[in-house]
């Protein structure tokens, strides 16, 4: 509705708090705020006005007017003369023509936070045409989207996926799209289940975080339902690991659907790595991401801006700009160009350390700036997190280099195990063995800590920074996009235990 009248919306995340929603209230210059009074999650209320309230009682807003949508029959505190129900906002325009205002194609349609898993978000600018042509062409290249489909994709609203593929897209094509509210396995693990054979899903987008969720509870929940309707499922976010796509692709599905890694930012609207189901699948490199789609021109460059070979590893750079990539970051273009395109000039920076084989595939190691230095060696995040989740009884695993004197640095691994496994020494010496043998003697890990959750951004990307501030015994900044707070303490917990049991403190002495 926004697009059509060519006004800018920037939706937020409603898992946010107060100073998150404030921030980025005050960043785009919003008058107007649409809420409803609550959300659920795992079976408890989130008083959405109240949050709404707080965040424009902070400095900066501009915002004139709140409108509400009502859920619950006590509804929400209202303020007079600056907020409205939604059915009494909907009531003034009953009488009104439904013209659309025709746009400029490069006039920004929205702006979207970054997901923020390594520095404070950034407003990426998405333009009315462009932005359109992209993600329509994706949805039918890529995941093969058609009017007949029912398509689910798990995301919420709030990210770049649930504004491309939950709403935009399907849209666009006709096809029914699953909007789902709250946890993907709340009240247990067989909603997710349950939720394809009820609905007939016919596709699926999820994350690699929710499919490693899955996994922890086994194949069995997923043996009570009938999927047969499912014909593809499709998985972007973080790289979907070896080891979890075997669990899906063998034991989950019998082979009988492709399960398909890909790869797109915020930035780019939609996707710009992956296999071209709908145009005709290539054969599946668990771990890779698939190869360049229609439009990108990708390499892999040294910092120096220097091509890398077959095989060797690099920056992802994208050569020139494609119909969804964002044209400026809102409020700050200096920083759009310092960002993403001055860091090698004349090149899209992506931020993400990668190869490209003999094949022309794509392999993603992870964030450049999470590259762990052992030695002479560069090894990725997700190379190490790979590895960790060859043992049976990892469900998931965060990875960091810790600074060591002797070499540079050397692997801290935060690791949670499935239901049914407990830490112990032996596991932890299994583990260790389990990495050395998948990546060899140049995988040195200083410690393994076991945990229950992971710090994650609220889009499920595991945040190694705030790993690496628990180890370092930094503060860890921002954090605003945090899922659960809990697991920073608990990470940190995890390491110090670690510590003293790695150098005991002197008898008499405190830690």
């Amino acid at each position: 509705a926004t697009v059509r009248i060519g006004a800018i919306h920037s939706v937020v995340f409603a898992g946010f708090g107060a100073s998150a929603l404030a921030d980025r209230v005050v960043a785009s210059g919003s008058r107007l705020v649409f809420t409803a009074d609550v959300t659920y999650r795992k079976g408890q209320e989130v008083r959405l006005k109240e949050i709404v309230d707080a965040a424009l009682e902070m400095p900066g807003s501009a915002v004139e007017r709140v409108v509400v949508l009502r859920r619950t029959a006590d509804g929400a505190p209202m303020l007079p003369d600056r907020d409205e129900w939604w059915s009494d906002f909907l009531a003034r325009a009953a009488d009104g023509d439904g013209a659309v205002v025709r746009m400029e194609a490069n006039e920004p349609a929205y702006i979207l936070a970054t997901s923020g898993t390594t520095a404070a978000p950034k407003l990426a600018v998405h333009t009315h045409g462009g932005y359109a042509v992209w993600i329509t062409g994706q949805a039918r290249w890529v995941y093969g989207l058609r009017p007949t489909d029912v398509w689910w994709s798990t995301s919420d609203i709030g990210w770049v996926v649930g504004h491309s593929y939950i709403v935009y897209a399907p849209l666009l094509l006709g096809c029914s799209s699953i909007a789902y509210e709250g946890a993907l396995d709340y009240p247990g693990p067989e909603v997710f289940w349950r939720t394809i054979e009820e609905f007939g899903v016919t596709g699926i987008f999820t994350s690699p975080t929710a499919a490693r969720m899955l996994m922890r509870y086994g194949e069995e929940p997923a043996r009570r339902f009938d999927l047969s309707s499912l014909e593809r499922l499709f998985c972007a976010g973080e790289v979907l690991n070896a080891p979890v796509w075997e669990w899906l692709q063998k034991r989950v599905f019998d082979d009988r659907i492709p399960i398909i890694d890909h790869m797109w930012q915020t930035e780019t609207g939609g996707p710009i790595f992956g296999n071209p189901y709908g145009l005709g699948m290539l054969p599946i490199k668990p771990g890779s991401a698939g190869i360049p789609l229609p439009g990108v021109e990708a390499a892999v460059m040294t910092l120096e801006g220097e091509v890398c070979g077959p095989g060797e590893k690099g920056i992802m750079v994208i050569k020139r700009p494609f119909p969804g990539l964002t044209p400026t970051i809102w409020g700050d273009p200096e920083r759009y160009g310092r960002d993403y395109w001055e860091r090698i000039p004349g090149v899209y920076f992506t931020g993400d350390a990668a190869q490209i084989d003999e094949d022309g595939y794509v392999w993603f190691s992870g964030r450049a700036d999470e590259i762990i230095k052992i030695a002479a060696h560069r090894i990725g995040t997700i190379e190490v997190e790979t590895a960790f989740l060859r043992h049976p009884a990892v469900a998931e695993a965060g990875v960091i280099g810790r600074p060591d004197e002797m070499r540079g640095e050397v692997i801290s691994g935060f690791v949670m195990l499935k239901h049914g496994h407990q830490p112990s020494e032996q596991l932890r010496r299994e583990l260790v063995d389990t990495v050395r043998n998948a990546l060899g003697p140049v995988a040195v890990i200083g410690e393994v800590n076991f945990v229950t959750t992971l710090p994650k951004t609220r889009s499920g990307k595991i945040m190694r920074r705030v790993l690496k501030a628990v180890t370092l015994d930094r503060d860890p900044g921002d954090i605003t996009t945090i899922e659960d707070e809990g697991s920073v303490e608990e990470a940190r917990q995890a390491w110090l235990a670690m510590r003293e049991a790695l150098h005991p403190a002197p008898r008499g002495a405190t830690t």
